[in-house]
């Protein structure tokens, strides 16, 4: 049985040439990258992406910052348990309580450029699979 997750490095990452260093990383990891794109988000798309926020006191940062420049979608393919195990290499969403090791808690400094984005589950990985890619790509 195999998994697939959306996986998106944000424009702090791109910016600060991280690109490489995330995908090798899932890659060593064993994971495939089934598809890969760099591309400046539309903002409808990055309101979509994140409509479960909308109506959180940050919601408008959230957009601003993902719309500001180019980031990197990927979708990751492993086996059951992929999600699980591509967000525990991310490291937790604040980077300062991120360790030493994880992608966070290696590059990033502020919650609100925490420089990479994961699926958090499997519905989630489908909806945001299926936004930036297509249904043929959702699982």
């Amino acid at each position: 049985m195999s998994e697939r997750s959306f996986v998106m490095v944000k424009p702090d990452g791109v910016a600060a040439g991280l690109t490489g260093e995330i995908v090798s990383r899932i890659e060593r990891r064993g994971f495939g990258i089934v598809a890969l794109e760099k591309r400046l988000m539309a903002r409808e798309v990055a309101e979509e992406h994140y409509g479960e926020h909308r109506e959180r006191p940050f919601y408008g940062e959230l957009v601003e910052f993902i719309t500001s420049g180019p980031v990197v979608m990927l979708a990751v393919e492993g086996p059951e348990g992929t999600i699980d195990a591509l967000r525990t290499m991310m490291g937790p969403t604040n980077p300062l309580d991120a360790p030493p090791g994880t992608i966070r808690g290696d590059f990033a400094t502020d919650v609100g450029r925490n420089i990479i984005h994961g699926s958090d589950g499997t519905e989630s990985a489908t909806r945001e699979l299926t936004l930036h890619f297509g249904a043929e790509l959702s699982g």
